[in-house]
């Protein structure tokens, strides 16, 4: 192991682009979202710690986007959608004092990216699905501390953040890559040798595959433990998400996918383990809440005291642990499998997954048919060229296939079904 290649998130190095005293400036990109509402909060509660320096948000959600703004006195506002620019200016200037200068806005595609590149210390990363990507290479090559929860970015393109962030310059945010994170620093890498991932099993744990087959978009979302955003609490019914995760563990840690297993917990106390060469594991465990890793993630190598619940070891509790259903749940080895392929075939997994959720909670395609769709887009796409020569324009090309051939398939699948 000590050969490899030196690991993208290693806790025993400190990436720090702005020395100084005084609160760390910080970006916050998802701000209207489960990880960025609650990253603000963290802030709030720390103002001696953090000041924020710009937020970026999709749009849909103005009035609260305006009010982070104000109560943080933000330097900038990015949004996705130009058409909400003006109830944005309105919503701002309604809570801004008569003369108060009001932030500057951005808007359009490309403007959390602008936000991700802005001046500040770390850029929390907190966006769903691939369009993170574009933000996470332009933190990385505007030299800030990138604290990531948009793991698909990462997963999309491996090889192109890999060759663009320093030792140290990634701290994980999701709370499994925050837990292995938290617990290689107990250790070497030479003395690593096992990662375990835990998954919560979703609402479906114990279900089989047949007993799948009828589940409504309602029950997907009734997530027993995480409080999550709709695609991410599909992606834990389906454990597509925990599929993506040891992919991104793989990539954060540069542990074989052989020796990263997934092993179902439902009480999610315990976030993810590493094993010693020696016989001991270590397990990082708290309640379930993201305000943990996020304070990770934003105050490395320091802790924020308080950041999250703790638990009463007073009260009695049973922790359980269970193996993974590979029959019910197939999605996390096919993840293996295309992590193994590498190049784009990540991409084409995430994009065509990314669809057919959506076609899911639009009522177009049945839950089961989610991963068998994801499944035949993947086995279509074949075997893709080498990882290390992967580019943006790539990356694009893949996904955009992958979400037309997934479209084309969910058709299909919502055609058949009309005709019985």
């Amino acid at each position: 192991m000590t050969d490899a290649p030196a690991p993208l998130a290693d806790p025993h190095l400190v990436y720090d682009p702005v020395a100084g005293d005084g609160p760390k400036d910080v970006a916050i990109l998802g701000s209207t979202g489960s990880i960025g509402t609650q990253a603000i909060d963290l802030v709030l509660r720390n103002p001696d710690r953090f000041r924020v320096t710009a937020l970026s948000a999709n749009g849909g959600r103005v009035a609260l986007l305006a009010e982070q703004a104000h109560r943080l006195r933000v330097r900038t506002v990015a949004v996705a959608r130009e058409d909400v620019v003006p109830e944005l200016r309105e919503a701002l200037s309604a809570r801004y004092g008569a003369g108060e200068p009001l932030p500057e806005i951005l808007a359009g595609p490309d403007a959390a990216t602008q936000a991700a590149a802005s001046d500040c210390h770390t850029v929390l990363n907190g966006i769903t699905g691939s369009i993170g990507l574009a933000p996470t290479l332009a933190a990385l090559e505007a030299g800030r501390t990138l604290a990531l929860a948009n793991k698909e970015s990462l997963i999309v393109g491996g090889p192109l953040v890999k060759a663009l962030a320093k030792p140290g310059q990634i701290i994980p945010v999701d709370s499994e890559h925050a837990a292995l994170f938290q617990a290689l620093a107990a250790g070497t890498r030479a003395d690593v040798r096992k990662l375990v991932v835990t998954a919560s099993g979703g609402p479906f744990r114990g279900r089989t595959r047949q007993e799948l087959a009828a589940v409504t978009v309602e029950d997907a979302l009734a997530h027993p433990t995480w409080a999550m955003g709709p695609v991410i609490t599909i992606n834990s019914a389906t454990l597509v998400n925990k599929g993506l995760e040891v992919i991104e563990a793989h990539l954060l840690y540069d542990i074989p996918f052989d020796r990263i297993e997934v092993v179902v917990h439902p009480q999610s106390y315990v976030h993810s383990m590493v094993e010693f060469t020696d016989g001991s594991t270590l397990a990082q465990a708290t309640p379930p809440d993201m305000r943990g890793p996020i304070a990770i993630g934003l105050g490395w190598p320091e802790r924020v005291p308080d950041a999250a619940p703790v638990f009463d070891w007073s009260k009695a509790s049973t922790w359980e642990f269970f193996p993974l259903d590979n029959e019910a749940f197939p999605s996390v080895n096919l993840a293996r499998h295309v992590g193994e392929l590498a190049g784009t075939a990540p991409a084409v997994f995430n994009a065509a997954n990314e669809e057919c959720v959506e076609a899911f909670r639009t009522g177009a395609l049945p839950f089961l048919g989610i991963i068998d769709t994801v499944t035949r887009v993947v086995e279509e796409h074949g075997t893709p060229a080498a990882g290390t020569s992967l580019t943006v324009p790539d990356v694009l090309e893949a996904e955009t296939w992958a979400r037309a051939r997934a479209r084309e398939l969910t058709a299909r699948t919502a055609s058949a079904e009309a005709r019985a």
